[in-house]
């Protein structure tokens, strides 16, 4: 299997007989000044691929949810949308477009398992299985603390609630073979502190930085961490790299 980081914290799962697209914001190349996406790996050749084709989004925020992806099913009317079910809820999108899920819930078929775990912020998580391992794409799930700007009661009280939400995955999931887990420089000194509390928690194998743009350097820079722990780091180097999982 073959992952592929798009943008953002987009990123595309290429299976045997099978692709998953997840959180697309925008292609590996930037959208030009009409709104229309200028070619990428996405466009140029994933949509493309036989077999079959799933859509996932975490939640509505624009960088997770492009509407754009409703349009494929003019050229793919085989595609299977699994959203969360706030989109619906915000009306990005209309009950007939897509198989809906909420925390707790899940899809499953022939070909693989897709379970929705929470978030820290809005929608979901994404636990997907399939030939014989799981991915975790954490959508917007982690410890958005904001200590530095934030008074020590406030930033305690949203780390609570990201620990409380670690712990019910791990209540079902103990290890995980590949995990897309936010590293954004934005939350200032203490940015790696949500994936590190995350894979001191639950067994990680492979690690893939998302949600950084576009500070490579600093989302990679948790890569020390990762390996002094037991875990395989992949540093993102630029979007529609391809990693050989």
């Amino acid at each position: 299997m073959e992952l592929v980081y798009i943008f953002h914290s987009g990123f595309a799962l290429l299976g045997d007989g099978f692709t998953v697209v997840m959180d697309y914001y925008m292609d590996s190349k930037e959208y030009g000044d009409d709104g229309v996406p200028h070619s990428g790996i996405l466009h140029d050749g994933i949509l493309q691929r036989e077999g079959k084709l799933y859509v996932l989004s975490s939640h509505f925020h624009p960088d997770h949810f492009n509407k754009e992806v409703l349009t494929w099913r003019e050229k793919r009317p085989d595609i299977i949308y699994i959203l969360s079910k706030d989109i619906l809820k915000h009306r990005r999108a209309k009950e007939e477009d897509a198989l809906w899920l909420r925390k707790g819930e899940e899809y499953v078929d022939e070909t693989l398992k897709i379970k929705a775990f929470g978030s820290t912020d809005v929608g979901v998580s994404f636990l997907i299985e399939a030939q014989g391992k799981t991915f975790f794409h954490a959508g917007d799930l982690n410890n958005w603390h904001w200590m530095d700007e934030s008074d020590e009661v406030e930033w305690k009280r949203n780390e609570k609630y990201f620990l409380y939400q670690i712990d019910y995955i791990y209540r079902q999931v103990k290890e995980m073979d590949v995990v897309m887990f936010p590293v954004d420089p934005r939350l200032g000194n203490e940015y790696m502190r949500g994936a590190t509390q995350f894979i001191d928690k639950i067994k990680t194998r492979t690690f893939v930085p998302m949600h950084f743009t576009p500070e490579y350097d600093k989302a990679n820079a948790f890569g020390k961490i990762a390996q002094e722990k037991g875990v395989e780091f992949i540093p993102v180097t630029h979007s529609g790299q391809i990693i050989k999982l």
